[in-house]
């Protein structure tokens, strides 16, 4: 079966989550507490995920649950790229 990719809902997710990272930084998705040193709080996706799907047109279909599923793993990818190359600049 083919995976349902909604490419409106991907870009805006994309353009907000790059506006949050350049006003917070990337330790405002990072868990501040726990035993992992870097740990991707879930908490921050959704705030993405939510301010996307209610800045959305109002004549826009509301998406497919699988396109809002792949559009939070996406997101998830991403800060986890970030952080990634983040230990890798500071020689973690």
């Amino acid at each position: 079966m083919a995976d349902i990719i909604d490419l409106s809902l991907l870009a805006d997710s994309r353009r907000y989550l790059s506006k949050l990272l350049d006003a917070r930084g990337l330790s405002y998705f990072l868990q501040k507490e726990g035993s992992r040193l870097f740990h991707i709080e879930p908490s921050k996706i959704e705030l993405v995920l939510r301010t996307v799907l209610r800045s959305r047109a109002e004549d826009l279909p509301t998406p497919h649950p699988k396109a809002i599923e792949h559009c939070r793993k996406e997101i998830r990818r991403e800060l986890i790229r970030r952080v990634a190359s983040a230990m890798l600049q500071t020689g973690l």
